[in-house]
């Protein structure tokens, strides 16, 4: 059914950052759909695919069967490698050809040519960091010929797919595209492919946000206050992903405590902390440029459309292998569900690719979840193997504050010249935009891309030793994925893996984005590889903004792959990755990063797999599926002793802290109790540190009376005090109620009179000094919040109707008319859940309740019988609106359920609902 547009619909980043619409398109829809001339049933259906009978195809050596279940999930079956990939870019193209063209303008900087004006700041970031130039280079350089075979294979399928057809034909997006402008859909070319590991690469890229949010902290906080809030990860409580046999290989080779500076893992601080670049302080007339120059970079990088979630705290994934001693198989099962941004058409795209016969002209045998746009399958099995992914987390970028002069900069006591280059932005209806792109050795300036961004570090804090800073500093971006590499190559070498030497030889490819891949096999072994290309600082952590022009702050070199932490076969039996710390770094020798998940989602799968295996009972599949939709929140288990324990006096606030004794913590979506803790933790976190932040991490709009951040006068002194208003969007703001803050309050919950429990007065409200005013004042602030939202009568409260799915289309779903936005967006679904729960429909704390990324897809494998293996996705197989297959897993996710996932040609055979036939 169309959206239900009464629901709740806050403007939210990932509106703005997808804002891919003009005033005069929404004009000429609105006037289309008065006339008729849009959206009949024929433009519909003129786009949904063909999938029976046959169809020529050319370039193919034989004919290739797609087999089509009940919810059009394409399994291909062919005689050669290139007419299986041949294929497999016509089927894409079929179903969501619309997705993968908005998807490879976006990774080149090119949305400005089909949608217009809008999109130009957009584009010139993205034209900045020059995804689709390193996506060249890694074709022409990097890539193997075989590789290269296969790409270029996908690519003269989607093309077999276009010709001979006009926008309207592919669907109904371009259908509307076509009345305000001429957009033509152009050819696609193997290096469309490569670029969408660039954008999947921006999503994953680790700690670049907390780098800038520690960095704007220091105009209202001091060092030690944040230092509470980034609390170091809880090793004796949360276990990391690895914990055996090759943390002692790799260690043994090295002196951990002389490594330490050698290799950039000791606890130093990185380049910008203290008084090395100058970011550090408390609030000074001095920090006031710099802050507002980083604040205005993070606003030019939330520009940039975030195909696979927001980057925060909660943004992840869970998987987990057991082996067969425990399992009710006696082989291994293993379990992934990856958390981004919802997205619809879904992220994912189930497929299979099948080789009649393996031979050496054929070398495919494989199904699971990819990209529509990419070949191969990113997450999934073979005849002989399992892998799942999960974020690994690593710190793979730095930003460098960077002395310029003119058109050069600072770097080791001598002027060195940009590299630059020349862009041209296209403008659908307008005038083309021209701009140059400037780079250090650091990498390009960020900080030249926004009108606003003024001259960085104006009088930002720094060291004796550096530079006289001018006119200010300039802000560059190191990142791995701007640096060619083979991930490419590693997609289908995961494709064709045997066992463990090959997987690992495989994830060794695998450079960016750096993920935890987890491994099984049908011979009974389990395993891990964390791969990546991870560099090693010289000096500094990468927790700030480090100093351009200082040699020390170079990166030295990338840890060794066969290096990088991995398991086989453990003693526990089990191996778990959702974002948690890879290893204790007092057992490592090399820095993989400071910003870990803290591990809530982990240890509750640890905890649910150890005490089946302390009980006895064996692990099922159905018991997998189970774990993936648990709903347990530990932050309440932790919280609501101390809740219940508070006299309340108000007896509207005494009803609903009822609601909380006796409640397992678990966050179905038909709880009041969820619904009333969720709440309760959502103020607690406001009034103990959200009003605390400086106005760049606050909810925009929100607006407090304090001293201003450069104010020197005395506490209490009124004329001090002014108006200031958050500037952050909803799902970016702090604190974000993750599993980091977690920790900051466990640590403080003891001390009764802990500094951050106390909290100003208002007109309401008298201020608060202690633990307990606090949490009663939190508790009264819930009660009415929920009341305004949910009603009086409390019996009618529930979590899902304040935790709420939307499904929007990225597009014309996103800021379109309200009866375009009817037409293609669906929802809502109320659902349970939430933040660092292992079922991770995630919400940020500090923006409301909207779930922001969901577990995009789930997959169980059953390394005994493949044919047993189940799987869901969060949408459907189509990214045509009105096809039966546009939405048509949602209910069934929603609900935790799994589809049965048929691999071998008889199971196939006998699901298939429709056939269709590629023939030369």
């Amino acid at each position: 059914m169309p959206a239900n547009t009464t629901a709740s619909s806050g403007k939210k980043k990932k509106g703005r950052r997808a804002r891919l619409i003009v005033i005069v398109l929404v004009l000429a829809l609105v006037v289309g759909v008065g006339y008729g001339t849009f959206w009949g049933i024929s433009t519909v259906r003129a786009s949904f695919p063909q999938t029976t009978g046959s169809i020529e195809v050319e370039g193919l050596s034989g004919p290739v069967d797609v087999k089509r279940d009940s919810y059009g999930i394409p399994q291909i079956y062919a005689d050669s490698d290139e007419d299986l990939f041949r294929a497999q870019g016509f089927v894409q193209a079929q179903d969501r050809f619309y997705e993968m063209d908005v998807r490879r303008h976006m990774t080149s900087g090119r949305l400005s040519e089909m949608f217009g004006s809008g999109q130009v700041e957009t584009d010139t970031f993205l034209r900045t960091l020059g995804w689709r130039q390193i996506a060249q280079q890694e074709y022409d350089t990097k890539l193997s010929p075989e590789t290269k075979k296969y790409l270029q294979s996908y690519a003269a399928g989607v093309n077999s797919y276009l010709e001979g057809r006009d926008g309207k034909d592919i669907s109904v997006e371009y259908a509307a595209l076509g009345l305000t402008n001429d957009y033509k859909p152009e050819k696609w070319t193997p290096v469309d492919s490569v670029a969408w590991l660039k954008a999947m690469a921006w999503d994953l890229r680790g700690n670049m946000q907390d780098e800038i949010d520690r960095s704007l902290m220091t105009s209202r906080l001091t060092t030690k206050q944040i230092k509470d809030l980034y609390p170091g990860y809880p090793f004796d409580r949360n276990k990391p992903v690895v914990q055996e046999g090759a943390v002692d290989e790799i260690t043994k080779k090295y002196d951990p405590k002389a490594s330490a500076t050698s290799n950039g893992s000791g606890s130093g601080t990185g380049a910008g902390a203290g008084t090395s670049s100058g970011t550090g302080g408390t609030g000074s007339n001095s920090t006031q440029g710099f802050q507002s120059q980083l604040s205005r970079v993070s606003d030019a990088l939330d520009e940039i459309p975030a195909l696979l979630g927001p980057n925060g705290s909660g943004i992840g994934s869970n998987s987990w292998v057991v082996s067969g001693k425990y399992t009710t198989t006696g082989e291994p099962l293993l379990a992934n569900d990856p958390h981004l941004a919802p997205q619809l058409p879904s992220t994912w795209y189930q497929m299979g690719l099948h080789c009649r016969s393996l031979n050496a002209k054929c070398n495919y045998d494989v199904a699971g979840n990819t990209f529509a746009g990419l070949p191969g399958v990113i997450i999934g099995h073979n005849k002989d193997i399992a892998w799942g992914f999960t974020n690994l987390g690593a710190d793979v970028t730095d930003l460098y504050l960077e002395k310029i002069t003119g058109e050069s900069y600072l770097y080791d006591g001598k002027q060195k010249p940009f590299t630059t280059r020349e862009e041209t932005i296209k403008v659908a209806g307008g005038k083309s935009k021209k701009i140059t792109v400037r780079s250090t050795n650091n990498g390009p300036l960020v900080s030249d891309r926004s009108d606003e961004l003024e001259k960085v570090g104006e009088k930002a804090p720094v060291a004796n030793a550096a530079p006289d800073r001018g006119d200010g500093y300039a802000i560059s971006l190191k990142w791995t994925a701007l640096m060619p590499g083979k991930s490419m190559d590693a997609v289908f070498e995961l494709n064709r893996a045997k066992d463990f030497k090959s997987f690992r030889a495989a994830a060794g490819h695998f450079e960016v984005p750096s993920q935890n891949l987890i491994y099984a096999d049908t011979k009974g072994n389990i395993g891990y590889q964390a791969p990546g290309r991870i560099p090693i600082r010289a000096a500094g952590d990468g927790t700030l903004p480090a100093a351009g022009w200082d040699p020390r702050y170079r990166w030295s070199g990338y840890i060794p792959q066969d290096e990088l932490p991995y398991e086989y076969n453990p003693k526990r039996g089990y191996i778990v990755t959702a974002n948690q710390a890879v290893i204790d770094q007092k057992k490592y020798p090399y820095l993989l990063a400071k910003d870990w998940g803290y591990g809530a989602r982990s240890q509750r799968i640890n905890d649910l797999i150890e005490s089946k295996i302390k009980d006895g009972v064996k692990i099922s599949t159905e018991d997998m599926r189970t774990m993936q939709t648990d709903n347990s929140s530990e932050i309440a288990k932790l919280l609501t002793p101390y809740l219940l324990k508070i006299d309340v006096s108000d007896p509207n606030v005494r009803e609903t802290q009822k609601l909380l004794e006796g409640w397992d913590y678990t966050q179905e979506p038909d709880s009041a109790a969820a619904a009333y803790f969720n709440s309760v933790w959502r103020n607690v976190l406001m009034l103990a540190f959200g009003n605390k932040m400086p106005k760049e991490l606050r909810v925009k709009g929100q607006c407090l009376i304090v001293r201003p951040a450069d104010s020197s006068g005395p506490v209490d002194d009124a004329d001090e005090r002014v108006r200031e208003c958050g500037q952050r969007d909803p799902d970016t703001a702090q604190p974000d109620g993750g599993d980091r803050w977690y920790e900051v309050v466990r640590k403080m919950l003891n001390d009764e009179n802990n500094a951050w429990w106390q909290a100003p007065s208002n007109r309401l409200d008298k201020a608060t000094d202690t633990r307990d005013e606090l949490l009663d004042r939190a508790m009264k602030d819930a009660r009415w919040e929920l009341t305004a939202k949910l009603g009086k009568d409390v019996d009618t409260w529930s979590w899902g109707r304040l935790h709420q799915l939307m499904l929007k289309n990225q597009t014309l779903g996103i800021e379109g008319p309200g009866v375009l936005r009817w037409m293609l967006n669906r929802g809502p679904w109320n659902l349970g859940g939430g933040e660092a729960a292992v079922n991770a429909t995630g919400w940020n704390a500090a923006g409301g309740y909207e779930v922001l990324w969901v577990p995009s897809m789930r997959m169980v494998v059953n390394l005994k019988d493949l044919d047993k293996s189940r799987w869901i996705n969060l949408t459907g197989a189509s990214g045509h609106a009105y096809s039966a297959h546009y939405t048509d897993q949602t209910d069934k996710w929603a609900k935790g359920q799994l589809l049965d996932w048929a691999f071998t040609g008889e199971a196939v055979e006998k699901s298939t609902s429709d056939k269709l036939v590629l023939r030369p």
